[in-house]
């Protein structure tokens, strides 16, 4: 039964505490524990709760998804492979305008399909792409807003951590979201692509454009190069590596993706089977044992808190449901008449609002169990309605004061010529752009739902 002195006590509670910047796991079961004594008037229950709740979720080995992807990922990444491939891309894109740009939104579109996490994505690029175009006279700003637009793509193409969980708040197939997330990552990445060749044409001094002879000069200012081996053996041993970083991924990833759309594996079992081709490669690529070690390590440091956080939203979803919250803020959504686009707007900017303050995972933890519902109920489609919920949230991250992939960039680079408002400036278009794909497919959800629908039908 609803009872709205408690349901106040419980929201109100939550905002202060996140305001505060108490850890949101923390915001979440305390708050949890206050309303389920508030309805009780029992630490008993609270405690057989917190109990209860804490084994049925993570004895589910499907929670196993998220630290064996991020494992996958965590060796790619250190293995070099992804570098080989951003330089191979770059190469294959001379004569186009921005390739160094383009090759960065490519980059980010491929490292997504083994990693499902943006911000890990924003700090690669900081470090393998940014110094290249700062190198061939790229405006800085340009240059960083381009690495921290295209970071978003981590959280939309598969293998996406945001999907993930997603799927395991609301109980959805966690491959049919992966297969959701494909084509309106594809449209995102190009419509990036799109932005950077018009800007590179319009003006052409944002990618460094006349600026090639005083690079070469300066180079040769510079001094003579160091001694190296000869042209030929450089070029066959380059060549050497991107085709094994090449070869390696696609087969991670048909592997991992191929086996879970078509039934071969579950989430989990895919995750495992992605996790153990890419130490394959990373082992092939020169990954030592130490530094195996400290990728086990990275990921159980990464992994653990964000297991931590599903126990707690888990217990605050119970908490709402027996306090009746969700039912009355449904209830009170489609009393008030409004209409399914209001409400989606009305949905977005909270998304929006709380992206500027707090990670993603922690905004679909707080609100993907309420709005959900709401958006099923009138009319929207659940798996194209997760697709909506990602974009937002993801834009929400390049928006001021706080957005975290704004600053993470910014932490990577380490170079204080470049201001953060500059960076989030230059992050503008790629927001616009990430906006215009929500609007797309609110209109249009079948590009959402067409992939789900042919392979799970």
């Amino acid at each position: 039964m609803f009872e709205v002195n408690i349901a106040v006590v419980l929201l109100v509670a939550l905002i202060i505490m996140v305001m505060l910047g108490v850890h949101i796991a923390v915001a979440l079961g305390v708050a949890s524990a206050l309303g389920v004594y508030l309805v009780t008037g029992s630490f008993a229950v609270v405690e057989r709760m917190l109990a209860s709740t804490a084994y049925e979720a993570l004895r589910d080995y499907v929670f196993a998804v998220i630290p064996l992807f991020m494992l996958m990922g965590e060796f790619i990444a250190r293995s070099g492979a992804v570098t080989d491939i951003y330089k191979g891309i770059n190469r294959g894109l001379k004569r186009i305008p921005g390739r160094l740009a383009l090759a960065t939104v490519l980059g980010n579109a491929l490292f997504s399909l083994v990693t499902g996490v943006s911000i890990a994505s924003a700090a690669a690029f900081s470090r393998v792409s940014y110094p290249e175009m700062k190198r061939h006279g790229y405006q800085r700003a340009f240059a960083l807003g381009s690495i921290a637009g295209s970071s978003c793509l981590g959280m939309l193409i598969p293998p996406s951590v945001l999907m993930i969980v997603w799927g395991i708040l609301t109980e959805k197939s966690i491959g049919a979201l992966f297969l959701a997330g494909v084509i309106p990552g594809l449209m995102v990445a190009g419509m990036f692509c799109l932005y950077i060749l018009g800007a590179a044409i319009l003006r052409p001094e944002l990618v460094g454009a006349g600026r090639g002879a005083a690079g070469v000069a300066s180079a040769a200012a510079a001094g003579p190069a160091p001694s190296r081996p000869t042209a030929e053996a450089t070029e066959a041993v380059n060549r050497l590596s991107l085709w094994t970083s090449t070869l390696g991924i696609v087969l991670v990833v048909v592997t991992v993706l191929g086996g879970i759309w078509f039934g071969f594996f579950t989430p989990t079992e895919g995750a495992g089977a992605g996790a153990f081709i890419a130490l394959i490669l990373a082992v092939a690529k020169g990954l030592r044992f130490r530094e195996i070690i400290q990728c086990v390590l990275s990921v159980g440091r990464t992994s653990a808190p964000i297991l931590i956080l599903l126990v707690m939203a888990s217990l605050y979803s119970r908490t709402l449901a027996m306090t009746g919250v969700t039912n009355a803020i449904q209830d009170a959504f489609l009393g008030a008449g409004l209409t399914p686009a209001l409400i989606l707007l009305i949905m977005i900017g909270i998304w929006f609002v709380l992206g500027m303050f707090i990670d993603s995972i922690s905004i679909m933890l707080l609100t993907v169990i309420i709005f959900e519902p709401i958006a099923v109920s009138v009319g929207f489609d659940s798996i194209a309605f997760a697709v909506i919920g990602v974009l937002a949230i993801e834009a929400g991250l390049l928006t001021p004061p706080f957005g975290l992939l704004v600053y993470t960039v910014k932490a990577a680079i380490d170079d204080k010529d470049i201001s953060i408002w500059s960076i989030f400036w230059s992050s503008t278009p790629y927001w616009v752009v990430l906006l215009i794909a929500v609007v797309l497919v609110a209109l249009f959800p079948g590009i959402a739902t067409f992939l789900p629908r042919l392979m799970f039908k």
